[in-house]
This record gives structure tokens, sequence and C-alpha cells, in this order.
């Protein structure tokens, strides 16, 4: 999409529910992606619910978007723990009653090395945790909320790296060998078609993203986009209309091949 079409679908969704403020949790809100794609969708005016698990991290970013001018909230929220997401469900509930998009951006590298010959499977299953389990399980506690929207949406942060044609095309640059973080996002990119086939008869639109090689803690900040660019597509994907994609995988450029 170019920007104008980014703008307009923007536009659309905003004008089309006048005088009512949208309502998202975006997961991992304290810094980085997470954090610009809070203060992106709260900038269109939507009350925000930021997720994640440090205290002193999560009420800094809760600060720092309400001195912009956002209407934000802190949300204690380890994607990993039963009973923290419960709880996190439980608030946002008394909080707003409903949510609008749930974005699932929290997530972690695993660690290295990664060579299939040489990781840790302790290293792959934590990957998998948190970047799968994590997000069904805070996908599951927040759907009845989500079905409280008159327009739901939800956007799983993955990665082109997760691309299986991608990483079988000669040439193509798919980052180090991995045997932890890029197939977990390969299993969340499947996941996220399954929700979207269970999904199919319902308003609830599911896309996977990829916010690019982007300057985050989580490759030593070694990245070559600001993380304001790596929130852009996952923005998008959270205010597309209703007759939006589902079951979608999309970077700034377009479509990704699964």
């Amino acid at each position: 999409m170019s920007e104008t079409n980014e703008t307009n679908i923007v536009g659309e969704q905003v004008d089309g529910q006048p005088g009512e403020q949208r309502v998202a949790l975006v997961t991992g809100a304290n810094k980085g992606i997470g954090y610009e794609i809070a203060a992106g969708l709260g900038a269109l005016g939507w009350k925000i619910g930021a997720g994640a698990r440090d205290e002193a991290r999560r009420e800094a970013a809760v600060a720092k978007l309400r001195a912009a001018g956002i209407n934000a909230f802190g949300v204690p929220l380890d994607v990993t723990d039963d009973s923290s997401v419960t709880a996190a469900a439980r608030l946002i509930e008394e909080r707003t009653g409903r949510l609008d998009v749930l974005v699932n951006n929290a997530g972690i590298t695993g660690g290295g090395p990664q060579e299939p010959t040489r990781v840790d499977p302790d290293r792959v299953r934590a990957a998998v945790e948190t970047n799968v389990i994590g997000v069904i399980r805070v996908t599951n506690a927040l759907l009845p909320l989500l079905r409280r929207s008159p327009s739901p949406r939800i956007v799983n942060v993955s990665s082109s790296v997760g691309s299986l044609t991608l990483q079988t095309t000669p040439g193509t640059e798919t980052g180090p060998i991995s045997a932890a973080y890029a197939p977990s996002k390969t299993f969340l990119n499947a996941v996220t078609v399954q929700y979207a086939k269970e999904l199919a008869d319902t308003n609830i639109l599911i896309n996977a993203v990829c916010p690019g090689y982007t300057a985050t803690d989580l490759n030593a900040f070694q990245g070559v986009r600001t993380p304001q660019q790596g929130a852009v597509s996952a923005i998008r994907l959270a205010t597309v209309p209703d007759d939006g994609p589902t079951g979608r995988f999309f970077s700034d450029e377009g479509e990704i091949p699964w």
C-alpha cells in the first residue's frame, strides 16, 4: 500500500465511529516497536493498554504516552504466565469493557547459538513459549472482549525470517541460521492462518506483519530501520476497514509469501 492508501484506511476507521474512543492492547509496549505501535495508535485518538512485564519500564512508557496526550494505561502482562494473562484480560474489561485491537508484539530471540547442530533445546522451547504459545494464550483470553467490538482486529508481529519461501529461495537474505527464533515465527505464521480459518465467519480480522530489520535491543540495535518505521505496517493492519485482508502476511513492501 502507498502512504496515501494507509492514511485513507486509518482515517476511514477513526471517522467510522464518531465520538467513540477505540481501545487497543499492545503487548511488549514498554519499548521499541511495541512502544511505537502504541504511540501511533494513540495518536489516532485511541485508548491504549500498554502491556509489559517490567513494572518500571511499563510505567515509564505509560507516562511518556500520556505526556504526548495519549489516553494510556499500564497492563501488567507476562505472556508466558496464565494467571498474568487472565488478570490482564480482567483489568481491560474493568477499564474499557471491550477491546478493538490486540497487537501481539512481545517476543524474544531465544539467545544463541542457534545453529541446529549447536542449539540448546531450551532456547527453542523458550522462543516458542513466548513467540507462539504466548500469542495463543493472550489471544484466547482477549477474544471475548474483542467480540464486543464492531471492528475487531488482531495483529501478530512476525518476521520475514519465518517465511519458508524466502528461506528456501537462493540469494535471499534471511538473517543468520536459526533453529529457534526463525522457526518460532514460521510457527506463529501458521497459527495466524489457523485463527483466520476458524474466525472466518466472524468480523475479526487477523494478520501477521513483519516490521523489517529494525534497530531494537532484540538485535542489539543492529537493524537499519527505526522503531517508528517498524511500527507502520502493524498500525496499518490494526486499522484496516471491515473488508480488509485476513489470514495474510505483510510488510511495508506488500504481501510476504509463506
